[in-house]
């Protein structure tokens, strides 16, 4: 059973369903959040493939990372890929998104985030505090956004029933969520494939939750979790940057013919926050970006606790983790794709089960 609400409200496609809709009956289901998910999908994938390599040569070229495994295979290949994919996104966005939702409020972060990361590829690098700092307020835009200074209801596993929070305790949260989800994904691009893969994975399947339990009354009822009634309408969102994702992953399979950089990383990261903040369950970034989480923030844990506790943790392990894979392990970057990946998938899959079912 699909979300309750009957119609979606994309003002593009709305006036052509209303208008042709009668002529030619198809059209209607234009209408349909679930067709708008599915042709949204495939409509940024195919897009995507075919704009991608007519736009790469204009890109900066990769200049190598100090102290990651296998820099050199990188160097020269077009880099900020994620400024392509991520304006298709954008507009594929406000053409399948109904547009009185509030996540349509969200696209001008993308677009910031987007921004940042390509000066970020573009120079070699911001320093780590005014990354820092541009990430939180993007991070605090968007919780703003999406909260409006309205109470939060969330939910939590093990924990009987829906706990609500004031804007001033709900908006700090999610920008936290937010900030890390960013730094996380940032964090797990290095390796060909599998920066793409795992957030296309995990923005798939909290699309999924979104559509099919989170924004459907019935469905949330019965699991005993808050209803989103937007749920539907961040889903479409979420399927659409999955369909951009593909169409820039047929390029980057190892070996890669080009890469989407901090331009791509890091809407990647904003978007997987805000969805998880629109599950209202904060959680929902360990469980569904398990690995992502443990390939790129347990480095900035690790990092932070160093430089401003003194403490030297995980003194032999490299991070992010694919490197240690790689350098440590010998792993392949096939190798690292497929591993991470399956653990990726069997981890999320049983992990949102297991909080769907605890209540």
């Amino acid at each position: 059973m699909g979300p309750p609400t009957p119609n979606a409200e994309s003002p593009v496609l709305s006036w052509i369903s209303t208008t042709f809709g009668d002529a030619w009956g198809p059209l209607r289901l234009l209408n349909s959040f679930f067709f708008l998910a599915a042709i949204g999908f495939a409509a940024s994938a195919l897009v995507t493939w075919l704009v991608l390599p007519r736009l790469w040569p204009m890109l900066p070229k990769d200049r190598g990372r100090a102290f990651a495994v296998n820099a050199e295979m990188s160097v020269g290949k077009p880099l900020s890929a994620g400024l392509i994919f991520v304006s298709i996104f954008c507009l594929a966005s406000l053409i399948f998104v109904p547009w009185d939702a509030r996540c349509v409020w969200t696209i001008p972060f993308m677009v910031a985030a987007m921004i940042v990361g390509y000066f970020d590829d573009k120079r070699g690098g911001f320093s780590e505090y005014a990354l820092a700092l541009m990430d939180m307020a993007i991070a605090l835009g968007v919780a703003a956004v999406i909260y409006r200074m309205d109470p939060a209801v969330i939910w939590l596993p093990g924990w009987k029933g829906a706990i609500t929070l004031p804007w001033w305790l709900s908006i700090p949260l999610a920008t936290g969520v937010i900030w890390l989800s960013i730094n996380a994904t940032n964090c797990s691009d290095g390796v060909d494939g599998v920066s793409g893969s795992l957030t296309a994975t995990a923005i798939m399947i909290l699309g999924g939750l979104l559509y099919a339990v989170i924004g459907n009354d019935v469905v949330a009822r019965h699991f005993d979790i808050p209803f989103n009634r937007e749920g539907a309408s961040w889903a479409i969102m979420a399927f659409v940057m999955v369909g951009c994702v593909a169409g820039y992953l047929w390029y980057n399979a190892a070996p890669s013919l080009v890469l989407m950089g901090d331009s791509g990383s890091r809407p990647l990261g904003l978007l997987i926050g805000m969805l998880v903040v629109a599950t209202n369950n904060p959680l929902f970034l360990l469980l569904v970006g398990s690995v992502i989480v443990l390939n790129g923030a347990t480095g900035l844990v690790k990092v932070a606790l160093a430089r401003f506790l003194g403490l030297r943790i995980l003194g032999k392990i490299r991070f992010p983790l694919h490197d240690h894979c790689r350098k440590e392990l010998g792993w392949s970057n096939t190798q690292v794709l497929v591993r991470f990946m399956l653990l990726h998938l069997g981890v999320s899959a049983l992990l949102v089960i297991l909080v769907l079912k605890v209540r």
